[in-house]
């Protein structure tokens, strides 16, 4: 999906507090929102690197 390395993109969040990115252009799909950082898709994942530690779901993180 995101094989066109300059193509703009911004990072995402689902209620979970899993990141991922997505395109800037289109509105975030549903359960998504922004975070206010976009740029191109490495600097986007290196944001998401930065500010994501735990891959599991916030609901999985809450019960152990």
């Amino acid at each position: 999906m995101f094989d066109d390395e300059h193509r703009p993109v911004k990072v995402v969040v689902n209620d979970q507090g899993q990141m991922s990115i997505w395109f800037a252009e289109s509105a975030p799909p549903a359960g998504w929102r922004e975070v206010g950082f976009s740029g191109p898709k490495a600097a986007c994942l290196g944001y998401i690197d930065e500010h994501w530690h735990d891959l599991a779901p916030e609901n999985l993180i809450r019960r152990t």
